[in-house]
This record gives structure tokens, C-alpha cells and sequence, in this order.
């Protein structure tokens, strides 16, 4: 059967996953680490990609990415800094192969309503694998970074963190607060789903914007709108 064409939407958030091929791990050493997120710095800031939000896990990672204007530029993105990631790992040690299972799953974003639940989702990932007992504990995420737990200048500021608070402290602890408030079970199952499927994360006047837009009606999942903060 013919997979299905990918929906990659110019300027939008996406939420993307990739996992290690057969679930194998990705990741042993703090060095595995450091050099996926040295190359996704690098590729990210050469395509003109902005990275909202990440989470490193042992044999998965989660991104939240905009492609800018050029929709083919997240492709890219992910190709080469899983390319660059695969050779490192064979050359480790002494393999020939995939590090990767089959292409990466991802979903567009409705930013003003789901941006903010879906770096939460991510970011709480390490918390519900029971890795930590704390986001803020984990050190492969962008969460220390939204807190102000540590910097790291190359991660964009998406427009919904940024209305959190007229100042740094302000937004941090914003955020420190919508994240504590943890996932309702129905917001977690809409953006997992949403992704696994290759959905659009969003209400149904998303789906009939990206249908205008794009020509195609792809399915959506949602049915109601994420707490906002402080409700």
C-alpha cells in the first residue's frame, strides 16, 4: 500500500517524532546526545528552520519545527541531521545500516491553539516514562531552557511562549506554571494521535483553512481547544 503524502505546511509548527529502527536505542552516551543536538543547531540554522521545542529520548526523539517559507526545508532538516547521526553511530561501532526506523512522523500545528500543549506534551516526556520525577531534572529537552534552568540561544521563541509575559522572568515562570498543570487525557491523546497518523493537530476551521490552501482535506484531530493558561 502506498504511503500517504506528507502535509507540511509553509511558516507552521510541526510536531515530529522518529524512532530508532526496531525501537533500538539512539542514544547510550551523553556524547550521542550532544552531537544530535550540535547538528540539528547547525541544519536548523543553515535551512532557516526554527526549532520551538525538543526532547531527546533513549531511542526516540520528539521536535516541534517550522520550516520557514520552503515546506521542502523540514525534509531536509531531518534527513540530514538523521544522515549525520547514522554514520556517527556505524562508525562507533563498526556498523553498517539504519539508525532510524523508515521516515519520520510529523503533524502540523494550529499555532495559536495547540503550539503551547504540544511543547508541554514533548517536553513531559522524560516525566511520564517515569525517567524523572521533574521536566526540569531532564537535560535532553528545551524545558531547562523556557524556565531558565539554562541557555541555549539557538532555540527559537515561538510566538505563544513569548505572549506568556512582558519579561524573561515573567515568561519563564508562566511557563513553569502551564507545564506543572500537566496534560489532560484527552489533550494527550489528540497531539499522540494527531502525529502517529500524520494528522493536523488543530480544530476543524484549521482543517478547512489547510484544505483552501493546499488543495487536500486531511483528517484532523480534535474536538474541543486545550485549557488555556491559568483556567
Amino acid at each position: 500500500m502506498p504511503r500517504g503524502s506528507r502535509v507540511v505546511l509553509p511558516s507552521y509548527p510541526h510536531h515530529i517524532i522518529q524512532r530508532g529502527h526496531n525501537r533500538q536505542a539512539v542514544f547510550s552516551t551523553k556524547k550521542d546526545y550532544l552531537h544530535y543536538l550540535k547538528d540539528l543547531k547547525e541544519w536548523k540554522e543553515d535551512l532557516g528552520c526554527e526549532v520551538y521545542a525538543y526532547c531527546l529520548m533513549t531511542n526516540h526523539v520528539h521536535l516541534i519545527v517550522a520550516p520557514g517559507r520552503k515546506v521542502e526545508n523540514l525534509g531536509l532538516l531531518m534527513k540530514r541531521v538523521a544522515g549525520r547521526q547514522t554514520r556517527y553511530a556505524n562508525k562507533i561501532v563498526g556498523r553498517t545500516g539504519t539508525l532510524w526506523e523508515g521516515r519520520y512522523k510529523s503533524s502540523p500545528i494550529q499555532t495559536d491553539e495547540y503550539l503551547l500543549a504540544c511543547c508541554r506534551y514533548i517536553e513531559l516526556n522524560p516525566v511520564r516514562a517515569e525517567i524523572v520525577k521533574n521536566p526540569e531534572d531532564y537535560p535532553w529537552s528545551s524545558y531547562r531552557h523556557k524556565v531558565g534552568a539554562e541557555t541555549l540561544e539557538w532555540i527559537d521563541l515561538d510566538p505563544c511562549y513569548q505572549r506568556l509575559g512582558l519579561t524573561k522572568r515573567e515568561r519563564e515562570e508562566q511557563y513553569r506554571e502551564w507545564v506543572r498543570a500537566s496534560i489532560p487525557q484527552k489533550e494527550w491523546e489528540i497531539i499522540r494521535q494527531a502525529v502517529q497518523r500524520g494528522q493536523l493537530t488543530g480544530s476543524k476551521q484549521f482543517i478547512e483553512e489547510v484544505a483552501q490552501t493546499t488543495g487536500k482535506w486531511v483528517a484532523f484531530r480534535g474536538h474541543g481547544r486545550p485549557k488555556k493558561l491559568g483556567k
